[in-house]
């Protein structure tokens, strides 16, 4: 993003110096590095652990569940509470590798998903500069 479309000379647009070709440049090269930052998501692995690694989930970096890993013997199959706490263990790796997973979207999409013609997504809903 190297050019102004806003700025310019007015006589060389008819539009108060807004130049079209500018703006829609920056807005293929923001959706080429979103792409990109996409890509760069659904080849990362994040991982979250709960009862000192004893539950181990993994996903990709968009959220997509990759693995479940539990340590052997630390649960007895036949006992209900057992059971019952595993899954609880099971949700806990999950959110905490989701939360990881969040993190790091939010690291590579964010100055992308909002940094572009209106500011934050759910900001205000004028374009700075057009006056609209």
């Amino acid at each position: 993003m190297t050019q102004n479309p806003f700025g310019g000379d007015s006589s060389d647009s008819g539009m108060g110096g807004f130049d079209m070709n500018a703006l829609l440049q920056q807005a293929q090269q923001m959706q080429e590095q979103l792409v990109n930052a996409q890509n760069e998501l659904a080849q990362t692995e994040v991982e979250g652990t709960v009862a000192g690694g004893s539950v181990t989930v993994k996903l990709s970096g968009t959220g997509d569940l990759l693995d479940v890993n539990i340590k052997a013997g630390g649960f007895d199959g036949s006992n209900a509470d057992d059971l019952s706490d595993l899954g609880d263990m099971v949700v806990a790796a999950w959110r905490d590798a989701k939360a990881r997973a969040d993190a790091l979207a939010s690291e590579k999409l964010g100055p992308l998903a909002g940094g572009g013609l209106g500011g934050a997504p759910g900001g205000g809903d004028s374009l700075p500069g057009l006056g609209f």
